[in-house]
């Protein structure tokens, strides 16, 4: 298993971590099999999204932000219940198939790491498993 470290600078963030992710795979030397993408923290997620327009990751914050509002009626004391929400919703993994030692992402798919409670240092955990056929 291998580790990206990432420093996040805003309350809500996603970073693109494609080519990270990548860089592991090809290093893996692994040509058929999956990419396994987890985040152990309760306050972020993973996504795959659209990586060619930024306004799509805005589009994503802006709506995630007003659906489920930092200031709401919450009862967690530590006062990051949206954070939690929002993980909870998004996720904290995905799959990725290996093709040819690279992702078999789609032409506009990308990678993010999706900050909820930021900024923050965090981990993000990479498996690259090899296929049996």
């Amino acid at each position: 298993m291998q580790k990206i470290r990432l420093q996040t600078h805003s309350r809500t963030e996603l970073l693109e971590i494609t080519q990270q992710v990548e860089n592991i795979v090809h290093a893996s030397g692994i040509q058929e099999g999956i990419c396994y993408v987890y985040v152990p923290h309760t306050t972020a997620g993973i996504t795959i999204n659209e990586n060619a327009d930024p306004s799509v990751r805005r589009d994503i914050l802006n709506t995630l932000n007003k659906t489920i509002p930092f200031d709401g009626n919450y009862t967690h004391a530590e006062g990051n219940a949206a954070a939690h929400i929002k993980s909870s919703l998004v996720g904290t993994s995905a799959s990725i198939p290996i093709s040819a030692s690279k992702l078999a992402l789609g032409t506009w798919q990308g990678i993010f790491f999706c900050e909820f409670d930021g900024p923050r240092s965090r981990e993000v955990f990479i498996q690259v498993i090899k296929s049996e056929a």
